[in-house]
């Protein structure tokens, strides 16, 4: 359901940071929203050096931006701590302070949303709607994170 993307300079992520990243964000909204393991998904988008500008300028730091694309239905609460776990646990993979993460979240209306070949309940509605997808489907969901 929730699709990161996080973006940085190419040479500012190694490989086992992205792999970190990745499972703090998705361990984070889990925690947050409950949302199964196996719908998250991160994005890395590495940016090559000079095409990154902030203020009219060239990027003069280290910088990292994550932008989740969620389904709607959280509290301003939640959606502000999911932002903050988030934030924190890339500071502490990557060693750079927090004026150097930056982090959006925009929501979608469930109906606006299809993944693996359906689409999402509307938050609440989950076991059913889990209950109802062909066997081979849940299954295939299921050993996504295995």
């Amino acid at each position: 359901m929730p699709t990161y993307i996080v973006s940085a300079e190419a040479s500012l992520l190694s490989q086992e940071n992205k792999r970190s990243i990745a499972a703090a964000i998705t361990e984070e909204h889990n925690h947050v929203t409950g949302a199964n393991l196996f719908f998250a998904q991160v994005i890395f988008h590495d940016i090559a050096s000079g095409n990154h500008f902030m203020g009219g300028r060239e990027l003069r730091h280290d910088q990292i931006f994550f932008h989740g694309h969620v389904r709607s239905g959280r509290t301003r609460e939640q959606k502000a701590d999911l932002l903050k776990r988030i934030v924190a646990r890339i500071c502490a993979v990557v060693d750079v302070p927090a004026v150097s993460v930056w982090g959006y979240i925009s929501e979608l209306p469930p109906s606006h949303m299809i993944e693996y070949g359906e689409v999402l309940p509307e938050p609440g509605q989950e076991a059913e709607w889990m209950a109802s997808l062909d066997p081979h489907v849940r299954e295939f969901m299921e050993n996504v994170e295995k």
